[in-house]
């Protein structure tokens, strides 16, 4: 009543009361119908509209009291206060009305949920007219019903049934409304046949026929084409259709399948390109509704796809999708899509404009600023539309909106896009999760059913479970094909072309992640066709454009060659990919292709793609299959852009590119290429999860991919793609656990193929992998373990051995790195590998390259240094010749050099183990002879009668043998030191016959190859020792090097025959052997090389055991198996004149016992070793005659031996001749007289003087001078105290040294070799280059010790008759008379002094012994010799020197004065025993003393001692002691020397008369020097005279002299005047003796005349 009243005020406290009754729900059917009716009255008088609303609302949702027509009527209000013009109102009451219809069906729900326990039985529905028939249902569903009908009903522009009173409507809200209720209360229609078939009937007809202006309708067609104009689509209602559909979709699809298909393809229509943007828009968002419900999209394809003659919805929905993004890329200005050709050729489509906001910043910089897809100009935004997963519309939601609102650029493409993520997401996720359950089920049934055999019943049960679940799988599997075939056509052609289109990673990234997902999804359930359309979907998107159609065009018969499909009519083109893609490049590299090209380059988006691929193969590649082949090539193409370089163990790693304009990379890709290379591992590293099958497959597709790179890198040395090889190496590795299955295939590939190949790369790293493989094979842990599974070993070292058969150097130097890395971890387990091993070592040629042979030699040292006590005795001699045959490599100096000491240590090893190795070899010896008499063939090894290990032994020294005569010089000198070196410490270990062999078949058959090489060796210089070495020029032509060795060989073999001798001689030839090694000898010392004929003769001491040997007690201990005692050397026994140290021979019989029984004991015998003595002097006598001989003709290559070979000569023979004195004869005494004076002879050159010479002043003998002289006093001595007959020697060996005394005045001749003398050829003066002069040496010396030796000789034997008889005092006498005459001329002033005291000497000796013999006359001859002898000493015709000093002059006088004393005591005495005429000589020569001889030279203050007036006294002296003894025994002796005074008196007077004239005229000028010193004389000589006179008896002198004397006594008064004061002191001298004269003359001597 309050209300009737229609007073606002009241009216609201009104409404508030009924609202508050109703809300404590006091409110009975018949009022709420009352109120109901209130506010009716109300609405239509427009009162308190608001309030009204509220209060309808309270009342039906409080409680259900209202229903039926109150409750319609109740709606029909809200209804109607929407219509009214108040906005506030308006809305209000729509949500009002919303929030009733909920309320009702919301009852309705509560309804069911009460009843639900009473089974109702379902009442069929008839088709009947009456729509309110609805007897059946329940009241608040019977409402629910008729509000749903009339919805429908006014939505259709009908009049409703059940809504009385409604005046307008619009069909939007209608749409909202029902779709609310379709939305929210699904259960209803589908728990209740009636609104089933009210969906059936009345909705889907109704949107049906609502739909039609949308597909009639053809956007810019012209409207002249149909009759009546077209109603265009208007947005508001289609938009809410298209709700409606969704829902009904969603929710219905099980009642309304066939109306659901035409749905669908309204929604497919709508998405043509003639509809309008927005229609386009809302009908992409409503696709996308159903793409997020995979099962959803299962029951299309299974109800329509599936069914035969039913169109393909689900085919038809993606491929839609797929043509819509096509055409929203190809946005055509007029018509259809269909009439713009393919893409391929854009041109008549027109222009195609980039939208100018498009925010790019050029290919250049290739950053766009926000994401999009770019394709051929046309630029579409990327759209945040969605969250993954979800639908959530935005045009859908437009309730608003009455205009078709603009759709931003790119929305469209936006959901379209998203449309196909979920799609691809929820089918995969789906499907897979089906197959997981499938597959799990299979696996736990089986193992049930194997796992319980007890009751059969169970069993059967289990069966069927099996066999039911069996056939599930197999209609679910037919489903999953169907669904994936259906849609993978248009999923890959929309995905490819986005993804070439996509600029933004994360939206490549959701592409790339869908086409992987399909990939794998096809690959699972065995789609081969579309597994492998995706993959190269991706290769492609990995590769740079255009680079991806070769190949993969090549490496498959791709399915989509044809690039377009056909589907159904519908044409889906498959989009090239455009080049002019605006993405970020951020690699430029090589493409691998056969011709070089340009660089291709790589953008962050085919980085994106390539690890997508390897994230496929990684994750799926058990159901890859063939498509390995394609991964793998992309995959292969790719690295090889990056640049990706193989690294050890097949891990590919970023490396240089190695040539062309090489790879450049951005740090971006470049922090992304440890991950990629890291994945790349790991894919490969999971291999070994693959089945065997799947393993072959990768194996075959790498195989296949290598084979394709290796063609590619024929012909040309471009770096080549290592991929596959180094991911077959990486396979390999990972599956060691079951090599077994792949190793043949792998390393035959590797090894047929790869390591042949003539690229260098491509081989190396097939070598690396083969290698590496074997490497890993042998230290990986098999089971069982290789020790016991020697078939396995074999073959995994077989590869290794195969590789020795590739001639390419670098794949044997991978082959030998192997090698050596084998040996360090594996080394000592190799066991029968061994032989394989070393055989890979030996197989190494010498033309293979340094570092090869440095590589496998290497192998060897190491073999050599730890293995060889782990390895078979029988491989002991493989190793010896690997050893040897590294010795004769000339490639590497040091590897030859160290070889050697391989075999050096090798041999100390045979030493250290020989019982073990001996024990081995034999028992392995028995069983080869066993099995060779078996088969009836020799057993051939080399020399074979010795025992098998001497063999060894032998096999060693053979080869040491041979290197020393190779080419190289420091490899003969090491192979040698060690061969000798060898068979000094070890040789006591061979059985005694062998050494037979190692004499004649080793050692003298290296002397002879050796001498024949240096005899034949080029004399060329070489000018260097390769590289920078110099090389000395001892060593500097080959001659000379060879030279070296034959000394070294010489020498090793003279010391082995020294040492060993006690062994050698009981071998029975031994006599031979020493010819044939005196022989050596003789040829060597004759060799025309010093070094060579010096070292000769050494070896030559050596073995005439001059040089003590090395004593045997300091050699190690010889072992038991050859008991030979060391021959004990005891002191020198001299036996009969056999002055030598010999051996003991007591048990010489004894030791020989134990080598052979049989022969009788050998003893030495003296006679043999007196012919061994004597064939080694005729040795000593050829080599002496043939070196010292002087060569016919000269030049400046004639060969003069050497002084120190000519010492070494001569000292052999004291040594030698004691061994053979007791047959040395006149002969060979004569004999070794040549040899001594040619070789003392023999000149040096001048360049070698200063070493040799002693300075000129020194008086030293060289070595040789020395030698020789001792050779001579050996020879002395022993005829000294040897028997009479061999004193006849004596005079020969006078006649040999006075010969050599002559040298110090004239040096021998040399042939006709011009010398130099010594002094002249000072060493500095010689030029360079200039032929050597010759220099003769300084005999002085030597020939004054030979004149020693011959004084003290002479003293000895003066009295033997052998020496008087030869006359040999007469030739020492005439000797002398040479140095004697030449005097101060001789070239040494210590000569003619040694020759006068040594004359003295002698004569003192000689005389007495040849007055003794005076009678026989065997002296006659030597008288007059001596008088001319001591004539051309007194008196010499060689001037003194200049610089004579004073004291000098009066020594030499003073040696005047002893000869003539000498003739006085001697010789005048014994006048009566000497020949007259000799008598009358020395007389004469007395006179000629007594007379100053003068000479004008002298200074004043020397004048006086130079006219040697004690000499002058001492001749005047003994002439007047003889001329004036009694004893004068002629008249005419005395006549002689009176006759001498008179002379000397006149010729005083004349002088002094002369000097006092020249005085006189003179005047003040002083007289010319040679008068004064001429007066001076005469003076000394009258004081002289008076002196003699006075001491002789007065008997003796005759009257007239003395007349002549006093008669000189005026004139020397006269001189007084003289003014020269030198003069004035003579003349004192002179008057004073006339003192004596000063007395009465006695009557008597006036007349005493007579």
């Amino acid at each position: 009543m309050g209300c009737g009243t229609k007073e606002p005020k009241i009216t609201q406290l009104c409404l508030a009361a009924i609202q508050r009754l109703m809300s404590h729900e006091v409110v009975s059917e018949t009022a709420a119908g009352n109120i109901i009716n209130m506010l009716w009255q109300l609405m239509e008088n427009s009162l308190e509209e608001l309030k009204l609303l509220q209060t309808v609302l309270v009342l039906l949702t409080t409680n259900t009291v209202v229903h039926d027509e109150a409750l319609s009527k109740a709606i029909v209000l809200c209804f109607r206060l929407h219509f009214t013009k108040d906005n506030i109102t308006n809305n209000t009451a729509a949500a009002t009305v919303r929030q009733v219809v909920t309320v009702v069906f919301e009852r309705m729900v509560a309804e069911d949920e009460r009843h639900r326990d009473i089974i109702e039985q379902p009442v069929l529905v008839q088709g009947n007219s009456n729509r309110r028939s609805v007897s059946t249902l329940k009241p608040c569903a019977k409402d629910a019903y008729m509000l749903f009908q009339d919805l429908c009903q006014l939505v259709n522009a009908d009049a409703p049934y059940w809504l009385v009173g409604m005046t307008e409507m619009t069909r939007t809200f209608g749409l909202e409304l029902l779709e609310s209720v379709l939305n929210d209360f699904p259960q209803v229609f589908l728990q209740h046949q009636e609104f089933s078939f009210l969906l059936k009937e009345r909705v889907c007809p109704l949107v049906i026929k609502l739909f039609s202006p949308n597909i009639k309708f053809r956007q810019g067609s012209s409207t002249s084409s149909s009759p009546a104009p077209v109603e265009k689509p208007y947005f508001p209602i289609c938009m809410r259709l298209l709700r409606v559909v969704s829902v009904l979709i969603k929710q219905f699809y099980s009642l309304l399948v066939t109306e659901c298909e035409i749905f669908l393809s309204l929604l497919v229509k709508f998405l043509d390109a003639d509809k309008p943007q927005w229609l386009r828009a809302v009908a992409v968002e409503s696709i996308h509704r159903l793409c997020v419900q995979p099962q959803l999209l299962r029951s299309f394809c299974q109800s329509y796809d599936m069914k035969q003659h039913s169109t393909k919805v689900f085919r038809d929905i993606v491929n839609a999708l797929g043509s819509f993004i096509q055409s929203l890329f190809l946005v055509p200005p007029t018509g259809n899509p269909a009439t713009t050709n393919q893409a391929g050729n854009n041109n008549s489509a027109g222009p195609v404009s980039a939208p100018a906001n498009s925010g790019m910043l050029g290919i250049g910089g290739g950053v766009t600023l926000l994401p999009a897809f770019e394709y051929r100009g046309t630029w579409i935004p990327i759209l945040t539309v969605t969250v993954q997963g979800s639908a959530k519309a935005t045009y859908l939601e437009m309730l608003d909106k009455v205009e078709p609102p603009t759709i931003p650029e790119g929305y469209a493409m936006s959901v379209a896009f998203h449309c196909l993520l979920d799609l691809v997401r929820g089918i995969t996720t789906m499907i897979e999760g089906e197959l997981g359950e499938v597959e799990t089920e299979c696996l736990t049934t089986t193992t049930e059913a194997v796992s319980s055999p007890t009751q059969s019943s169970s069993e059967q049960q289990e069966f069927q479970s099996t066999s039911d679940q069996m056939d599930k799988e197999i209609v679910s599997r037919a489903v999953w094909e169907e669904m994936v075939n259906a849609c993978w056509c248009g999923l890959l052609a929309a995905l490819s072309l986005l993804l070439d289109a996509s600029t933004d990673e994360a939206a490549t990234e959701n592409i790339l992640k869908a086409e992987l997902t399909m990939a794998a999804l096809c690959g699972r359930l065995g789609l081969v066709t579309s597994r492998d359309a995706f993959i190269t979907a991706m290769c492609k998107g990995s590769l740079p454009p255009h680079y991806a159609l070769t190949v993969l065009n090549t490496t498959t018969a791709a399915t989509l060659s044809n690039k377009s499909y056909s589907i159904q009519g519908q044409n889906v083109m498959m989009i090239s990919p455009s080049s002019e893609s605006h993405q970020q490049v951020v690699a430029v590299g090589q493409p691998l292709a056969v011709q070089p090209q340009g660089t291709v380059m790589l953008t962050s988006k085919n980085i994106q793609c390539m690890r997508t691929l390897l994230n496929l193969a990684h994750c799926h590649g058990a159901v890859l299959g063939t498509s390995w082949q394609l991964v793998l090539a992309t995959l292969q193409h790719l690295v090889w852009i990056l640049g990706l370089k193989p690294s050890s163990g097949g891990a590919l790693k970023p490396g240089r590119a190695v040539e062309g304009p090489s790879t450049v990379l951005t740090t971006a890709v470049m922090t992304d290429l440890p991950v990629i290379s890291n994945i790349l591992s790991r894919l490969f590293e999971s291999s070994q999860y693959l089945d065997d099958v799947s393993l072959h497959h990768l194996i075959n597709a790498l195989c296949s991919l290598s084979l394709e790179a290796m063609d590619m890198a024929y012909g040309n040395n471009k770096e080549p793609s290592l991929f596959a090889v180094a991911k077959l190496l990486e396979t390999g590795l990972v599956n060691m656990h079951r090599i077994e299955i792949l190793w043949r295939p792998l390393t035959g590939h590797l090894l047929e193929k790869v390591c042949q190949h003539p690229n260098s790369r491509m081989r190396e790293w097939g070598a690396e992998a083969l290698t590496s493989l074997i490497k890993a094979g042998l230290t990986f842990n098999h089971d069982p373990p290789l020790s016991q599974n020697q078939r396995l070993q074999l073959l995994l070292l077989n590869p290794l051995k195969e590789m020795s058969s590739i001639n390419h150097p670098d794949i044997r130097l991978k082959q030998l790195e192997c090698v050596l890395q084998i040996l360090q971890s594996q080394g000592d387990s190799l066991g029968p590998g061994w032989p394989l091993v070393l055989g890979v070592m030996g197989a190494i040629r010498n033309d293979q390259g340094e570092s090869l042979i440095r590589t496998a030699f290497q192998c060897l040292q190491l073999v050599v240094t730890d293995f060889l006590p782990t390895m078979p005795c029988t491989c002991l001699q493989i190793v010896v010749d690997v050893a040897g045959s590294f010795g004769l490599h000339n490639q590497e100096l040091n590897i030859s050099l160290t070889s050697i000491g391989l075999l050096w240590n090798i041999s100390d090893y045979f030493f250290q183990r020989g019982e073990t190795i001996e024990k081995e070899l034999n028992k392995e010896e028995a069983a080869q002879q066993k099995q060779a008499e078996e088969k009836g063939v020799v057993l051939n090894r080399p020399f074979h009668p010795a025992p098998p290990f001497d063999c060894l032994w032998l096999c060693l020294y053979a080869k040491l043998g041979e290197l020393c005569v190779d080419p190289r010089p420091a490899v003969r000198k090491s192979a040698g030191q060690t061969l000798f070196s060898t068979i000094g410490a070890h040789g006591t270990l061979l059985q005694h016959s062998t050494w037979h062999t190692v004499i004649w078949k080793v050692l003298f058959h290296l002397l002879d190859r050796v001498r024949e090489s240096s005899t034949t060796a080029d004399k060329e210089k070489i000018e260097s020792g390769g590289g920078n070495i110099l090389i000395h020029h001892s060593r500097d032509t080959a001659e000379k090097q060879w030279a070296e060795t034959w000394v070294l060989t010489l020498a090793g073999v003279a010391r082995i025959f020294n040492t060993r001798r006690y062994l050698l001689q009981p071998l029975g030839d031994f006599s031979r052997a020493w010819d044939v090694l005196l022989d050596h000898i003789q040829s060597a010392a004759l060799s025309k090389n010093n070094e060579v004929s010096l070292a000769a003769l050494k070896s030559f001491q050596e073995i005439l055991q001059i040089v003590s040997p090395v004593r045997d007690s300091d050699k190690p201990e010889t072992p038991p198996a050859v008991n030979v005692p060391v021959p004990v050397l005891i002191g020198s026994i001299s036996g009969p004149g056999l002055n030598r140290p010999f051996v003991r021979t007591d048990s010489i019989g004894e030791r020989l016992g134990r080598y052979s029984s049989s022969e009788p004991p050998i003893v030495t015998d003296e006679l043999e070793d007196l012919n061994l003595w004597w064939a080694a002097w005729n040795t000593w006598y050829r080599i002496g005659s043939e070196s010292t001989k002087p060569p016919v003709t000269f030049d400046k290559l004639t060969f003069i031996p050497s002084q120190p070979f000519l010492t070494a000569l001569i000292q052999i023979f004291p040594a030698l001749y004691q061994h053979i004195k007791t047959g040395f004869n006149m002969d060979d005494l004569q004999k070794l007289g040549v040899i001594l004076h040619s070789a003392v002879s023999v000149p040096i050159s001048s360049d070698a003087s200063p070493f040799i010479l002693p300075s000129y002043t020194e008086a030293v003998l060289t070595s040789l001078q020395e030698a020789v002289l001792t050779a001579l006093d050996v020879l002395q001595k022993a005829i000294c105290i040897g028997p009479e007959n061999m004193q006849i020697m004596y005079p020969a060996i006078f006649d040999q040294l006075l010969a050599f005394v002559e040298f110090s005045c004239k040096p021998p001749q040399y042939g006709q070799l011009e010398t130099k003398h010594i002094a002249n050829a000072k060493y500095n003066q010689i030029q360079l280059f200039a032929p050597a002069e010759w220099v003769a040496l300084n005999y002085v010396p030597f020939a004054e010790r030979s004149l020693e030796v011959v004084v003290d000789l002479y003293q000895k034997t003066a009295c033997h008759k052998a020496v008087v008889n030869e006359k040999v005092l007469q030739n020492i006498i005439k000797t002398l008379r040479v140095p004697l005459s030449l005097k101060y001329s001789c070239p040494s002033e210590s000569t003619w002094k040694l020759a006068v005291s040594s004359l003295l000497k002698v004569l003192s000796i000689g005389l007495p012994v040849a007055r003794q013999h005076a009678s026989s006359g065997k002296f006659d001859s030597m008288w007059p010799e001596l008088a001319n002898t001591f004539e051309d000493f007194l008196f010499t015709k060689s001037i003194p020197p200049d610089n004579l000093s004073i004291q000098e002059f009066q020594r030499n006088e003073s040696i005047d004065v002893e000869v003539v004393q000498l003739i006085s005591t001697e010789i005048l005495p014994y006048a009566n025993f000497i020949p007259k005429e000799f008598v009358g000589q020395i007389m004469t020569m007395l006179n000629k003393g007594s007379i100053h001889s003068q000479s004008s030279s002298f200074t004043e203050a020397e004048i006086d001692i130079r006219l040697r007036e004690e000499f002058s006294k001492m001749c005047f002296e003994t002439l007047l002691q003889f001329s004036f003894s009694n004893k004068v025994t002629t008249p005419q002796e005395g006549y002689i020397s009176r006759m001498a005074l008179s002379v000397l008196l006149k010729r005083s007077q004349d002088v002094l008369h002369r000097y006092i004239e020249d005085e006189r005229l003179s005047g003040k000028c002083p007289l010319p020097r040679q008068q004064v010193t001429e007066i001076i004389f005469v003076l000394k000589a009258v004081s002289t005279l008076i002196d003699s006179l006075k001491k002789t008896q007065p008997e003796n002198v005759d009257g007239n002299t003395w007349a002549q004397v006093i008669a000189l006594y005026p004139t020397l008064v006269e001189c007084i005047t003289c003014s020269s004061s030198e003069v004035c002191s003579a003349l004192k001298e002179a008057l004073v003796p006339f003192k004596d004269f000063m007395q009465p003359p006695a009557s008597k001597v006036q007349n005493g005349e007579s």
